[in-house]
């Protein structure tokens, strides 16, 4: 969430910059700045009150050792009289404070100068394209009856075990969803990022500090019995293992890549854009998380791009790199890049990976500092991205490598598969 010194410093400037996510930031940065007024207010009298009732007994114990009851006893109605005082100021400060952060939670993070302006993904600005788009031969299958033809992915399977959105991969389909995994991990690690295991359950405290809460519950599965919910994105259990804690500046940059399932209550719609893997409740995602300080979080994330697109390469995969504009970018990010693989067999371009700066914004509900060289703690800057989702990057590798003899796999992975063909 947003620092309050900040919006106070920099009111007109968010105003105009939260116009590019179409947010009425007046109004309700307006409330923020009352609010906070009345909470320093409060806070002063209730330091106020607290010092006049300390004051009032020491006197007293003074007033009684010199023989003076009266002068005490009225001093003692006083201090109590303060006391309510100070517990009903204390109860209106806890209410102010609890409202202005309920009340941050719901404004986005400031977009960063070069977030375009825009209504939707229409808007959004190509920056970067790579890669030719295969010519396939004629009657080429899209990727859901390409996985029926050669039995490597089972959608109806997963619709009778769960439901829609829960597919079942089987035989060289589960081995090349296993390759992908390991391929994405180990390019990982070798570019410096440490691989970490975490829970595919969070509490509500992990989802408050990331910003899947109070924003997308509504997309989060809840498991209501233990108040924990299942993770969207590895992004939210990796950046919670640095919640309130106070790193040291040498320790930056903390480097974090990791392997989960996510799982998302996505609104379902129809037609072939969300056939097959284009959109599912359940799928795999290799996520990378960087913790740096705030002044090399933008080299990081060029830096991050660079990764994702070296990937892409390998995998001989043609795509492009979009800018998204202030209607599209997500609530927490401050920029953030999309990926897409062009699907040749669906005539479409399909988004395989975003890539975020944060900036200060999880930083800041997570308690996420770092001690400078002059000892003074500082909010620290998280960014995250996909390396990647796999579900459409085995639908682009399918349908883009798919011939009348088989699936050919892509050069990259046939160490990882063990088999160079689906046939």
């Amino acid at each position: 969430m947003l620092v309050v010194s900040q919006i106070i410093a920099n009111k007109e400037a968010y105003i105009k910059a939260l116009a590019k996510r179409n947010f009425d930031g007046e109004s309700v940065l307006g409330k923020v700045i009352a609010l906070d007024e009345d909470r320093r207010a409060t806070q002063t009298k209730l330091d106020n009150t607290l010092a006049d009732s300390n004051t009032f007994s020491k006197e007293i114990g003074m007033l009684f050792k010199n023989g003076e009851q009266q002068k005490a006893n009225l001093l003692k109605e006083k201090t109590a009289q303060l006391k309510e005082t100070s517990k009903e100021l204390g109860a209106k400060l806890t209410q102010i404070q609890e409202e202005l952060t309920q009340l941050l939670y719901t404004i986005p993070n400031i977009p960063h100068d070069s977030v375009p302006n825009g209504q939707s993904d229409e808007d959004n600005e190509e920056v970067y394209k790579e890669g030719e788009i295969p010519v396939l031969e004629e009657g080429a299958l899209p990727h859901w009856e390409l996985a029926k033809k050669y039995d490597i992915i089972d959608f109806e399977l997963g619709v009778k075990i769960t439901g829609a959105g829960f597919p079942v991969y089987k035989g060289k389909g589960a081995r090349l969803q296993r390759a992908l995994i390991s391929y994405f991990l180990d390019k990982n690690t070798e570019a410096g990022y440490k691989e970490y295991q975490v829970p595919h359950l969070v509490n509500e405290a992990s989802g408050y500090g990331t910003g899947q809460l109070p924003d997308k519950e509504g997309q989060m599965y809840h498991v209501t019995g233990d108040d924990l919910y299942l993770i969207p994105t590895a992004e939210v259990p990796v950046t919670n293992m640095f919640r309130d804690e106070l790193v040291t500046e040498n320790q930056l940059p903390i480097c974090c890549t990791g392997y989960t399932p996510c799982f998302r209550r996505e609104a379902g719609s129809y037609g072939a854009h969300v056939r097959g893997l284009n959109r599912l409740h359940q799928f795999d995602k290799v996520e990378i998380v960087r913790i740096e300080k705030p002044e090399n979080s933008y080299q990081a994330l060029d830096g991050m791009v660079e990764h994702v697109k070296d990937i892409l390469r390998e995998l001989q995969l043609p795509y492009r790199v979009l800018r998204l504009c202030g209607g599209d970018i997500g609530f927490t990010s401050a920029l953030t890049y999309d990926f897409e693989v062009f699907s040749t067999a669906q005539d479409r371009w399909l988004e395989i990976s975003s890539v975020s700066n944060f900036e200060s914004y999880q930083a800041n509900r997570l308690k996420l500092r770092f001690k400078d060289t002059t000892g003074k703690n500082q909010l620290a800057h998280t960014l995250n991205g996909s390396s990647l989702a796999l579900p459409r990057v085995l639908a682009g590798i399918l349908e883009n490598y798919q011939t009348p003899k088989g699936i050919k796999i892509p050069e990259v992975l046939v160490p990882y598969c063990g088999f160079e063909w689906i046939d």
